[in-house]
């Protein structure tokens, strides 16, 4: 799916948004490293990610050529801060209808509008790609995602006390949320 939209930050700089290729692959793999080393509310740390630089130019590149799922970069001044994404949940017939969205942003650049930005885009994408509805998961401390996407009009469907177990706090809440698309 292609997507390119220029966006202004709250501090006044240009980003845009726009869909990964595979010349993208190292750029965007340091980026989700680099966020995955700078918080504990993402699913994973930066020492499980195993994938290469070339595997994920080939994971951005699919992305890129389907029309149902996409892989989004914010890239300010040539550099890639953020990626955002939606993939189906299922490809069956009775989950065709549902996407997941998740994404990450280099702690530097948080509280500018960069998420809400790549979240708004990952919408219009969804909507485009025909999808009834959006989910995600988001641990429950995280007061300032669980805010953006309430204000996005996501609702809570439910929650999980013990989904994460963080090495560095223990057991993490994780609240499940969803919008409805149509």
């Amino acid at each position: 799916m292609k997507y390119y939209q220029k966006i202004i930050l709250k501090d006044g700089r240009e980003c845009v948004l726009r869909n990964g290729t595979a010349d993208d692959g190292r750029a965007a793999l340091d980026s989700f490293i680099t966020a995955h080393t700078e918080t504990d509310y993402l699913l994973t740390y930066s020492d499980e990610i195993t994938f290469t630089a070339q595997e994920e130019g080939e994971y951005l590149q699919k992305k890129a050529d389907s029309d149902r799922e996409v892989e989004i970069l914010a890239e300010l001044n040539g550099a890639i801060i953020g990626t955002a994404g939606i993939e189906t949940v299922g490809k069956r017939e009775k989950l065709r209808h549902r996407c997941d969205f998740g994404v990450s942003i280099e702690k530097e650049h948080w509280g500018l509008g960069v998420g809400k930005a790549l979240l708004e885009a990952c919408i219009d994408c969804a909507k485009q790609a025909g999808y009834h509805q959006m989910e995600l998961e988001v641990v429950a401390d995280n007061d300032r995602a669980l805010n953006m996407y309430t204000h996005a009009g996501f609702v809570e469907y439910g929650r999980n006390p013990r989904d994460f177990l963080s090495r560095f706090t223990g057991y993490q809440e994780v609240v499940y949320m969803r919008l409805e698309l149509n």
